[in-house]
C-alpha cells in the first residue's frame, strides 16, 4: 500500500494524522503526484472521520506552505497587517467600508478576496463593477499599494496556496464541501500566505448563511478561531445574522454605489453600520492599534466623518486602474440596468420571515451572479428598496426594486422575489444583528 493510500486509510478509520504526514499529502496534491480520486477519497475521509485541531492546524499550514508566502519585511509597513473575512451572504459590502476604515486607522490591509459562487455575493464581483479596476496585479504592485494606500482588494493569484485551490475544487463536486475542517483550512491557509498578522472573521448565521445552522456557524467560529491562533495568526470571530440582506440592495454596482454613499456620509443604513464597525473595530484592538472596542469606535467615527476612510477608498480604486473620481461622480462609471420594476407586498402586516438566500438566488437569475465559475455577470443587475424584517408593509410599500437587463428576467424574479417575504399580522421578534464573539 502506497503512502498516501495508507493516509487515506488511516483518515477513514478514524485515526489522527501527523503533522508530517499530512504535510507530506498536500505536497503531493500540489506537485501532482496525488491524484484526483485521493484527494476525493481524503476529502470524504475527513468529511466523516473529521480532524482533531493538531490536524487542523497542520493542513492549514500544509496548503499555506504548497505556494507563495508574501513577505513584507522588505516594505517598511507603517501599521499592522490585518484583514477581515465572511463566509458570505447577501448585501454584504462590508469588505469595501472597512478595509479603507481600518486603513485610514493606521492599518494595512491586504485583503485578497474571492467571487461570488451560488447565492452569496463576492467583493471582486462587485469591484469588477468599477471600469478599470484591476483585481489581478503583479504581486509587488499589491505589496506597494498596501505600502502606500494602506488597502489593496484583490483577488487570490495562482501562487497562493494552491493545493487549496485543487482540494477545493473536487470538494466542489464530491459533496465535501460541507466539512469544518476542510473549510477551516481553506479559509485560513489562504490568509496566512497573504503573511497577515491578525484576522477578524465574520461568521454568518441564518437563511442566508452558508453554514445550515446557528450550531454549525458557532462550530465554524470556534474552528478558525482555535486554528488561526494556532497557527500564529491572531484570530477572533464575529456571529453575525443573515436572516435577511444586510444592505438595502443586492448586486454589483448596485452595492459599490451604497458603499460609495455610506463612505461619504449620504446613507448609513443602521444593520450595515453595526455590522461593519463591529468588524472594524475587532480588527483594530486585534491589530494593537485601539485598546478596546469602545475607542476603536471613536477612532473609526473620526475617519468616517473626516472624510480620510472615503479618501483611502478612492486612492485604492485608483490605485488599481480606476477612476480618480468615482466617488465624486459614482453614476458616470456604474451604470444603470435598462429595466427596473418595483415589487410591491401583496397585503398589508408585517414581514417575519425573510428567504434570505432565495433573494440571492434571484439576483443570481438576473444575471448578478454566478451559478457556476465560468459564467458571466451583469454588474448593473440586482435589488434596491429591500424591505427589512419586522417593517410593516401595505400594498403600496416595495418589497423590492428589480433592476433587469430586460423585461422578461426582470418578470421572472418577481414571483420569487414576492415569494421569499412572510407577512403576519403581528410583529414577530426581528434576530439581533450581532450575536456575538468569539476569541
Amino acid at each position: 500500500m502506497s503512502f498516501t493510500q495508507e493516509i487515506i486509510r488511516r483518515k477513514r478509520d478514524g485515526q489522527p494524522l501527523g503533522r508530517g504526514e499530512i504535510a507530506e499529502f498536500v505536497q503531493g496534491v500540489a506537485d501532482g503526484s496525488v491524484n484526483d480520486a485521493q484527494i476525493a477519497a481524503f476529502a470524504m475521509a475527513v468529511y466523516f472521520s473529521d480532524m482533531n485541531l493538531d490536524e487542523r492546524v497542520a493542513l492549514t499550514l500544509a496548503q499555506r506552505d504548497s505556494g507563495q508566502v508574501l513577505a513584507w519585511h522588505d516594505f517598511d509597513l507603517p501599521g499592522p497587517l490585518i484583514d477581515k473575512h465572511s463566509t458570505g451572504g447577501v448585501g454584504d459590502l462590508t469588505s469595501l467600508l472597512l478595509g479603507p476604515m481600518v486603513a485610514a486607522c493606521g492599518a494595512c490591509v491586504p485583503m485578497i478576496s474571492g467571487r461570488g459562487l451560488g447565492h452569496t455575493g463576492g467583493t471582486l464581483d462587485k469591484l469588477a463593477a468599477i471600469p478599470g479596476y484591476n483585481v489581478a496585479p503583479e504581486t509587488a504592485a499589491f505589496q506597494r499599494i498596501v505600502r502606500e494606500v494602506g488597502v489593496a482588494i484583490i483577488g487570490q493569484t495562482a501562487q497562493l496556496a494552491p493545493a487549496d485551490k485543487r482540494i477545493y475544487a473536487i470538494r466542489d463536486v464530491t459533496a465535501t464541501v460541507e466539512s469544518v475542517a476542510l473549510i477551516t483550512a481553506s479559509i485560513l491557509s489562504k490568509k496566512l500566505a497573504a503573511g497577515l498578522a491578525g484576522l477578524t472573521m465574520d461568521v454568518k448565521v441564518g437563511s442566508g448563511a452558508f453554514m445550515p445552522s446557528h450550531e454549525k456557524s458557532l462550530e465554524l467560529a470556534r474552528s478558525i478561531v482555535g486554528v488561526g491562533n494556532g497557527a500564529g495568526m491572531k484570530t477572533t470571530a464575529v456571529l453575525t445574522d443573515m436572516n435577511q440582506p444586510l444592505a438595502h440592495c443586492a448586486g454589483n454596482a448596485l452595492e459599490i454605489r451604497c458603499a460609495v454613499d455610506y463612505l461619504n456620509g449620504r446613507s448609513r443604513p443602521s444593520r450595515l453600520h453595526e455590522v461593519t464597525m463591529t468588524l472594524a473595530a475587532q480588527m483594530l484592538v486585534t491589530g494593537g492599534l485601539a485598546d478596546d472596542p469602545a475607542q476603536a469606535r471613536n477612532k473609526l467615527n473620526v475617519v468616517l466623518d473626516s472624510g480620510a476612510a472615503a479618501e483611502r477608498f478612492a486612492r485604492m480604486v485608483h490605485a488599481l486602474g480606476g477612476p480618480a473620481d468615482l466617488l465624486e461622480t459614482p453614476g458616470r462609471y456604474l451604470g444603470e440596468a435598462p429595466v427596473e420594476l418595483t415589487i410591491t407586498a401583496p397585503r398589508a402586516g408585517y414581514v417575519t420571515r425573510i428567504d434570505c438566500r432565495a433573494l440571492g438566488m434571484a439576483v443570481v437569475g438576473l444575471g448578478g451572479g454566478r451559478r457556476r465559475p465560468e459564467d458571466g455577470i451583469d454588474y448593473q443587475a440586482g435589488l434596491t428598496e429591500l424591505a427589512e424584517l419586522g417593517q410593516y408593509v401595505d400594498a403600496d410599500t416595495p418589497l423590492a426594486r428589480i433592476h433587469a437587463r430586460d423585461e422578461s428576467s426582470a418578470r421572472h424574479a418577481a414571483d420569487a422575489i414576492q415569494a421569499a417575504f412572510t407577512l403576519a399580522d403581528i410583529a414577530a421578534t426581528v434576530p439581533p444583528t450581532v450575536y456575538g464573539l468569539i476569541d
